[in-house]
C-alpha cells in the first residue's frame, strides 16, 4: 500500500480516536476546534467525525503564524497589553457553556525569532489575565479538552529539508499517526490497551505515595522534587467535573503528578530542544533552591529562557513531574520533532509554572488559597522541558527514608 492510499485509510480513523478517545465527546456537546488555516482538509474530516458522535454544535478558530508574526512585527507595543472583549468572550462563553475544546498544533520553532520578546510576555500576561477563568478551568479538567498534532509545510521541510514539500508532509504525516497509535487496523482498540497500561503505572505510583523523586543522570542532573501529601498521578484517562472520561494529550505516553512547590532542591539539564512562544532553547540548565530556580544558563536562546522564568512569582517553580520510560515508541522514532507534544511523550519531563490541581485530592474544588496551601503552585504559563536520558535513574523517597527505584537506566525499574 502506497502513502497516499495509507493516508486516505487512516485519516478518518485518526479523527475518530481524537473524538471518542482524546476529547471523548459527549452527545449535545459543543465541540471549539481551534486549527491552522493549513489544516482545513483534516478538520473537515474531524467536524465530520465529531457531528457523527453526537456534537449539538462545531465552532472553529482558525489562525496562522504567519499572519501572527506579521501582527508582531508591525503593530505597536500597546495593542499587546490588552485583549478585545470579542476575543476573551469567546472562549468564556463557550467554556460556560459547557464545551470540549479541541487544539490542533504543529511545530514552527522560528516562528517568532527576532520579534521584540516585550511584546511577546505582553500579549501572554493580558491574554492569561482576561482568560483565566477559561485557563484555570482547563487546568482542574472542569470541561474535556485535548491538544492534538497535525503536518504543515513549515514543519515538514524543517524534519525534511531535502524532500518536495507534499512527499515531506505525507512522510510527516505517516510519523504522526505512527506516534498516535493511529496506523494499525483498529486504533480504538490499540488505545484502550494503551490506557489501561498507563492506567496501572499511575496507580501504582499513587499508592506508593512518596515523598520525593531523586532523579541523577551523567549529563549532570542531580535533583530532588518533592511532593505534596495526598498527591495523585495521572496519565492517560482522567475525569472531568462532569464525571465523564476524556484524554487530554494525543498523543501521550506519560504519568504525572505536582511537585510540592516549596521543595524542588538541585541541578536539572534539559535533554531536547525546547521551543517557546516561537523561540528555541537549546542545551539549558536550572538549579533550585527552596523549590525556586536561582540560576539558568543555556547555550541557545538564553534571554528568553530568563524571561520565561520572570513571567510571575510562579514561572520559577515546577508545575509537574511526569514520567516517560526512554524506549518510549517516540523516543525510538530518535527524532526531535521541535514540538513539545511529541517531544514530552519521548521523555521524562517537568514542566516550569502552574500545577494541575487535580494532582492533589480534592484540588480541583479547592481556592486558590488552598491550594497554595497544600504546596500546589500558581502561574500564568506551564511550560514543558525534557530531561529524560539513556542512564537517567530516578528514586522514589518515602517518608521513612526507604529508597525504592522507580527508574533505572532510563527505564521503568
Amino acid at each position: 500500500m502506497d502513502i497516499q492510499e495509507t493516508l486516505t485509510r487512516q485519516l478518518p480513523l485518526y479523527a475518530r480516536v481524537l473524538v471518542k478517545k482524546g476529547i471523548c465527546l459527549q452527545k449535545d456537546q459543543i465541540l471549539v476546534i481551534n486549527a491552522p488555516v493549513e489544516a482545513s482538509s483534516f478538520a473537515t474530516l474531524l467536524t465530520e467525525e465529531a457531528y457523527r458522535a453526537g456534537a449539538s454544535q462545531v465552532v472553529f478558530n482558525w489562525y496562522c503564524n504567519g499572519t501572527t508574526r506579521l501582527r508582531y512585527e508591525y503593530e505597536t507595543q500597546d495593542k499587546f497589553e490588552s485583549v478585545p472583549g470579542w476575543r476573551s468572550e469567546f472562549n468564556l462563553y463557550y467554556y460556560r457553556k459547557g464545551a470540549a475544546f479541541l487544539s490542533l498544533i504543529s511545530a514552527d520553532p522560528y516562528a517568532m525569532k527576532g520579534i521584540d520578546r516585550n511584546k511577546i510576555m505582553s500579549w501572554q500576561k493580558a491574554f492569561h489575565q482576561a482568560v483565566k477563568e477559561y485557563s484555570d478551568g482547563m487546568m482542574a479538567s472542569k470541561t474535556n479538552w485535548l491538544v492534538a498534532a497535525v503536518p504543515s509545510t513549515v514543519w515538514a521541510s524543517l524534519l525534511y529539508p531535502d524532500l518536495p514539500e507534499q512527499e515531506g508532509r505525507d512522510r510527516l504525516w505517516i510519523q504522526l499517526l505512527d506516534a498516535a497509535r493511529c496506523l494499525g487496523e483498529d486504533p480504538l482498540a490499540d488505545w484502550d490497551k494503551h490506557l489501561a497500561e498507563l492506567k496501572q503505572r499511575r496507580e501504582w505510583l499513587t499508592a506508593q505515595q512518596f515523598t520525593a523523586l531523586e532523579y541523577r543522570n551523567s549529563l549532570g542532573t542531580h535533583l530532588t522534587v518533592g511532593l505534596p501529601d495526598r498527591h495523585i498521578w495521572q496519565g492517560g484517562a482522567e475525569t472531568t467535573g462532569r464525571g465523564f472520561l476524556f484524554n487530554a494529550n494525543i498523543p501521550t505516553e506519560e504519568v504525572y503528578s505536582a511537585p510540592q512547590a516549596d521543595r524542588v532542591d538541585g541541578v536539572v539539564c534539559s535533554t531536547r530542544p525546547l521551543v517557546y512562544s516561537g523561540n528555541l532553547i537549546e542545551n539549558f540548565r536550572l538549579s533550585f533552591k527552596n523549590g525556586k530556580v536561582v540560576e539558568a544558563a543555556a547555550e541557545k536562546g538564553e534571554e528568553i529562557l530568563k524571561d520565561l522564568l520572570k513571567m510571575d512569582e510562579g514561572a520559577c517553580r515546577l508545575g509537574e513531574v511526569a514520567l516517560i520510560p526512554y524506549h518510549s515508541p517516540i523516543s525510538l522514532m530518535d527524532r526531535v520533532f521541535y514540538e513539545t507534544l511529541l517531544d514530552e511523550n519521548a521523555s521524562c519531563h517537568l514542566a516550569l509554572g502552574d500545577t494541575y490541581p487535580t494532582c492533589v485530592e480534592k484540588g480541583a474544588d479547592m481556592s486558590e488559597e488552598e491550594q497554595k496551601k497544600a504546596g500546589l503552585n500558581d502561574s500564568m504559563i506551564h511550560v514543558d522541558f525534557m530531561v529524560g536520558s539513556p542512564d537517567l535513574s530516578i528514586t522514589g523517597i518515602r517518608k521513612d527514608g526507604t529508597r525504592v527505584p522507580v527508574f533505572v537506566d532510563g527505564d521503568w525499574a
